[in-house]
């Protein structure tokens, strides 16, 4: 089986299982969009540097790239494979290696969601290794299927509430967003790019502008890639120019996605999204976070809790042409409080506020937990 998306410009990684071994591939999307190539993955190390390079990255990819990165080392990597069969304690040894790929990075809830998800699946499988190595391919598989799923709900659920308000002009919505948050953040469609490309193809997409998102450049080498590819009325603007674009331009809506939500509402995206979300409010524009069910952590009350990761000095220098031994402060994520966001929109639907101006995320996922 293989990953789907949109397009196979679009895919993210391929994933195939061919007489019990699995064989897996990601696209590197450092080199984007002037290069398009697959970069192995035959073990968790390859996993675990797919991640923290960020040669893959967007919270739901990085959860499915970890349980495939295992799938692969246990099916296929003669190392592994010679280990398994001299240990008593197949379930110890293999729950090591998913304690291994939570430590490529630490801000994303996803990933820790989803070794938590397999741990308790592992438990529960036979004790056999092969039953155990099945059962983990399966879920594989099923993750792939259900973040498709998932992201498609996403975007409708965010179509239709957008809108239920933003339906006078024939040409529907003008969206702004940062970072990456579409196919190649995900198995496919996306998050907060998945709500453009479902307005897109109900004709009520008007415009959508992405940010660049320096350091890194996502909004610019990958969200601008998708907008092009998609045929979607998109402008790329720089961060700091925010402000200025939507007083020229106009903007019904911000769409952001997220890599961890509080039981308050706040919530970690990437690095500028909280500056976005406070220009939003002082003018009038609707912020919107868009990510799946399994991004709500309601075991942080805030923002506060979050751990957020930094990234090395190095990636800011080399993208912004500063001197070499210049300091840099290089967070790859912020908070953006609670206050700031209109609504959370999720596979489950949209959580809006309280009457009292709150979120009652504990109550929502209390609410569509099976």
């Amino acid at each position: 089986m293989a990953a789907t998306t949109t397009g196979d410009n679009l895919r993210s990684l391929i994933f195939k299982v061919s007489n019990g071994k699995a064989s897996f591939s990601v696209l590197d999307q450092l080199l984007l969009p002037h290069e398009t190539k697959y970069v192995p993955v035959n073990n968790v190390e390859d996993a675990w540097d797919a991640i923290r390079s960020m040669r893959i990255r967007g919270a739901p990819l990085i959860a499915i790239v970890a349980v495939l990165g295992l799938s692969v080392d246990l099916t296929s990597n003669e190392k592994t494979i010679q280990e398994l069969g001299a240990t008593d304690d197949v379930k110890g040894y293999i729950y090591g290696k998913m304690a291994y790929l939570k430590t490529s990075r630490p801000t994303a809830v996803n990933l820790f969601n989803a070794m938590e998800e397999l741990k308790d699946i592992v438990q529960k499988a036979p004790s056999s290794r092969e039953q155990i190595i099945d059962v983990i391919i399966t879920h594989a598989q099923f993750m792939l299927e259900r973040d498709v799923s998932d992201n498609k709900a996403i975007g409708t659920h965010g179509a239709d509430d957008l809108l239920s308000r933003h339906n006078t002009h024939p040409d529907g919505v003008r969206l702004v967003t940062i970072c990456n948050t579409g196919s190649l953040a995900t198995a496919g469609w996306g998050t907060a790019l998945g709500v453009a490309r479902e307005l897109q193809l109900r004709g009520k997409l008007r415009s959508i502008a992405a940010l660049e998102t320096r350091p890194y450049n996502q909004g610019s080498r990958l969200t601008a890639y998708e907008i092009k590819t998609e045929g979607m009325n998109g402008t790329l603007v720089c961060d700091s120019m925010a402000a200025s674009y939507i007083k020229s331009k106009g903007a019904d809506a911000c769409v952001v996605g997220a890599d961890r939500v509080c039981a308050n509402g706040d919530t970690a995206n990437k690095i500028g999204t909280f500056t976005l979300a406070i220009i939003a409010k002082e003018m009038g524009v609707e912020f919107f976070v868009a990510s799946p069910f399994t991004t709500l952590d309601v075991k942080l009350e805030s923002g506060d809790q979050i751990e957020i990761e930094e990234r090395p000095a190095g990636e800011m220098i080399e993208s912004s042409g500063a001197p070499k031994d210049m300091p840099c402060w290089n967070p790859a994520f912020d908070v953006t409080p609670a206050e700031y966001i209109t609504g959370i929109i999720t596979e489950k639907g949209v959580l809006k506020k309280s009457a009292d101006g709150s979120f009652d995320v504990k109550g929502f996922v209390k609410k569509h937990s099976s």
